[in-house]
Parts: C-alpha cells; sequence; structure tokens
C-alpha cells in the first residue's frame, strides 16, 4: 500500500463526533456522510477535500464513540489514508473493518505542517515528509486483506465465508 497526498493536520483528541456529528447520524449514504465529515473540526473540510489527501492526526484519534460511521466519512470523503499518534482502540478496529487504511507514527505530527504533501509506503514501512523518512507500526497481514478487499463485509463476500 502506497499513498502520496496533501495532508490535513488535526490535533490530540479528535472524537467520532468531530468526524462525524451525531446530528447526522441517521444519514446512511456514505456520500451523505463525507458532504459532512470532519464538520465540527474543519467546517470547511468536506468542500475543499481531495481524493488521495491524508488525514494526520495526533493522540487519540477516533475517541468518544463506537459508531462505525466515522471511518466510512472519512473514505468517502476521499481520503486515502490516517495518520496519527495513537487511535482509540475502537475507531482503529472499525476503519479496518471500513477499508479505511491507518497507520501510527509517533514522529510525523512534528514533522509536518497542513498542505505538505507526504508519502506513506506501508509495504516499506515510512513515511516521507519533505526530506525526513520516519518509519510507522507495520499492519498485520489479515489486516492488509480487510483493506484490499474494501472492509470486513466485502472479504467475507470474497472469501465465501
Amino acid at each position: 500500500m502506497k499513498f502520496k497526498g496533501k495532508i490535513w493536520k488535526f490535533g490530540d483528541n479528535i472524537d467520532t463526533d468531530a468526524i462525524i456529528p451525531a446530528r447526522y447520524l441517521n444519514i446512511w449514504d456514505p456520500r451523505g456522510l463525507a458532504a459532512h465529515c470532519m464538520e465540527d473540526a474543519s467546517p470547511e473540510f468536506a468542500k475543499l477535500v481531495k481524493p488521495g489527501d491524508i488525514i494526520v492526526g495526533g493522540e487519540n484519534f477516533g475517541c468518544g464513540s463506537s459508531r462505525e460511521h466515522a471511518p466510512i466519512a472519512i473514505k468517502a470523503a476521499g481520503v486515502a489514508c490516517v495518520v496519527a499518534r495513537s487511535f482509540a482502540r475502537i475507531f482503529y478496529r472499525n476503519s479496518f473493518n471500513m477499508g479505511l487504511p491507518i497507520f501510527e507514527s509517533r514522529e510525523l505530527w512534528e514533522k509536518v505542517q497542513e498542505g505538505e504533501e507526504i508519502e506513506v509506503d506501508a509495504d516499506a514501512g515510512f513515511i516521507r515528509a519533505g526530506a525526513a523518512l520516519l518509519p510507522i507500526q507495520q499492519v498485520p497481514p489479515f489486516m492488509q486483506e480487510l483493506i484490499a478487499d474494501g472492509g470486513l463485509m466485502n472479504h467475507i463476500a470474497r472469501k465465501g465465508l
């Protein structure tokens, strides 16, 4: 998995309400969720994000409720992947279940500014940010399969389980 895109930078403890506010949880169409993605953290995000952009978060990204709408909204907005210093555990699992690639990097957040372009090479285990090469935590092979299949339900269907 390789991604290259412009970053949107967010701080620590971006909760699922900031990613997709509860007032939109009656929307089931992913495109409808994407129209409100990150609305309470960055009101212009959904209008300005481009396919392939990358979200960079601080500590505990995705904390809050267990709603799977959060990774669905991010993925439907066209975000290629999310890199954060750490993730809330339920968001971490929901992201793989929904086929959203996410990676942990303890160092990236301090090294980049919003709008910069970075390259995430998950196969090689690094992020290129300017002249810096930063290590990322390897994604287990099973989780890579979930992402490649577009999420858990597609994975189950592909395997005929």
